[in-house]
């Protein structure tokens, strides 16, 4: 007899004796919940489809690919009253097809007085008198980008991740304190912080559905992500830029650029932070840059916890996004928009309702809601500030990405104060791309 059918019976026959009004309790009193934290201690949005009117926003975006495309369309989405007031890339191509997008879709017309091109485009974008600005360039520019939006005091929107190295690790938490001192709101691309079915998972871990956490396992294994082979006319910094999520300097490498979600979602859920990494990686049929296509990590946190870290970019393997997290009382189980938790026995006591959440909700989007958020924090004055926490997801990354090119384990404070930074000198030109090696773990290289 399954636990599940053990309790049913035991509750009809319990029936017959029990008296009005009296609760039915399991024998062994070990199911109530121990809050991990109380209500009021962890910070859960509250997130209506669009955000509330108020005054108008001057909008600026830097980083007019894909995914900057992307974040302003989020934005507009959002919230009304919304103005798009100045546009940056490297590259102009990117900007003209941005602003033929936001002039055609949403009769978003910026001026070419605010059209900026180049590697210093986001000052000039941020000097425009904007309110906010949206930095969706490749991450190994974000720090410097951040730090010149908080001295000018512009709300900032940072994708994920936020650094790709330890010196822009610091300068982002250093910023992000700065940030919370003027009373800035910094929403950054983590956006499962903003997603219905995490949001009601975490308030379920957090009141103790699955007891102490013991562990976890994350996971983003799947096909090989875009890549750009050299054209003819384009210098190597040109091409690295066009193709930036396959190089170190510029992404992070997948560990970082990509799995830090699911990284992240274990740090946030758990308020825990890694104390040393070891693990393996390699590079197997990468076609471009000096990355790596799978990473296996080992995290170890306080009290002999353990976390581990996998994830593979390989046509032909099998595929799997998502994240466990294990606890003293159950386990949470998430792998798309129905995340479950199971008692020790394997039967489910809870599933996200989603439902009932899409009758609640018309906007189920995390992209829109982490905007709409965003502008609600801003129009309420009511500062929210997620730069440093997603600064730690970010650097227990590249932990586990240090940990994974040299072959030795990695504490917290020895990859956090590292000195060594990745970014070469920003000219649009040919450069020695000798120095561009892909890592091989026990050489020193």
């Amino acid at each position: 007899m399954n636990r599940r059918d053990f309790l049913k019976s035991s509750v009809v026959g319990a029936g017959a004796l029990a008296l009005p009004g009296m609760a039915l309790v399991s024998c062994g009193g070990g199911d109530k919940l121990v809050p991990l934290k109380a209500e009021g201690e962890y910070y859960l949005p509250t997130l209506p489809d669009k955000a509330a009117d108020g005054r108008e926003l001057k909008v600026g975006l830097v980083g007019c690919g894909g995914r900057g495309s992307g974040a302003i369309q989020d934005m507009l989405s959002a919230a009304n009253g919304i103005t798009v007031v100045a546009l940056g890339d490297v590259f102009e191509d990117r900007l003209s097809g941005t602003k033929k997008m936001l002039a055609e879709k949403y009769n978003q017309v910026v001026a070419d007085g605010n059209c900026f091109i180049g590697f210093d485009a986001y000052k000039q974008v941020i000097d425009a008198g904007v309110d906010v600005v949206l930095l969706c360039t490749p991450p190994a520019f974000r720090p410097e980008q951040f730090k010149y939006a908080t001295e000018k005091s512009v709300h900032s929107f940072l994708e994920k991740p936020v650094a790709v190295d330890s010196e822009g690790f610091r300068s982002v938490v250093a910023t992000a304190r700065q940030a919370t001192a003027k009373g800035l709101s910094v929403v950054t691309g983590t956006q499962r912080h903003h997603q219905r079915p995490y949001l009601a998972s975490l308030q379920k871990i957090m009141e103790g559905t699955i007891g102490e956490i013991r562990g976890g396992n994350v996971y983003w294994n799947q096909n090989q992500l875009w890549y750009r082979t050299k054209q003819q006319g384009w210098s190597d910094m040109e091409w690295m830029i066009r193709d930036w999520v396959n190089w170190t300097w510029l992404s992070g490498d997948e560990i970082i650029e990509q799995h830090v979600h699911n990284i992240d979602v274990f740090m946030w859920m758990t308020g825990l932070k890694p104390l040393k990494a070891t693990g393996v990686g390699s590079r197997q049929r990468r076609v471009t840059g000096d990355g790596y296509d799978n990473f296996s990590i080992d995290f170890e946190f306080e009290n002999g916890i353990h976390l581990h870290s996998m994830c593979r970019q390989i046509d032909g393997c099998s595929n799997y996004v998502g994240e466990i997290i294990n606890g003293t009382k159950g386990v949470w189980y998430n792998n798309g928009d129905e995340p479950y938790i199971t008692d020790l026995a394997g039967n489910e006591i809870w599933r996200y309702d989603k439902a009932g959440a899409e009758v609640e909700f018309a906007q189920m989007n995390p992209y829109v809601l982490e905007h709409v958020n965003l502008v609600n924090c801003i129009r309420s004055n009511t500062p929210l500030n997620q730069a440093e926490e997603c600064a730690n997801s970010t650097m227990a990354g590249i932990m586990g990405r240090d940990a994974a090119y040299t072959g030795a384990t990695v504490s917290w404070e020895e990859a956090s104060a590292k000195t060594h930074g990745f970014m070469p000198e920003l000219v649009m030109a040919d450069m020695d791309m000798t120095r561009f090696s892909v890592p091989v773990p026990g050489t020193g290289k």
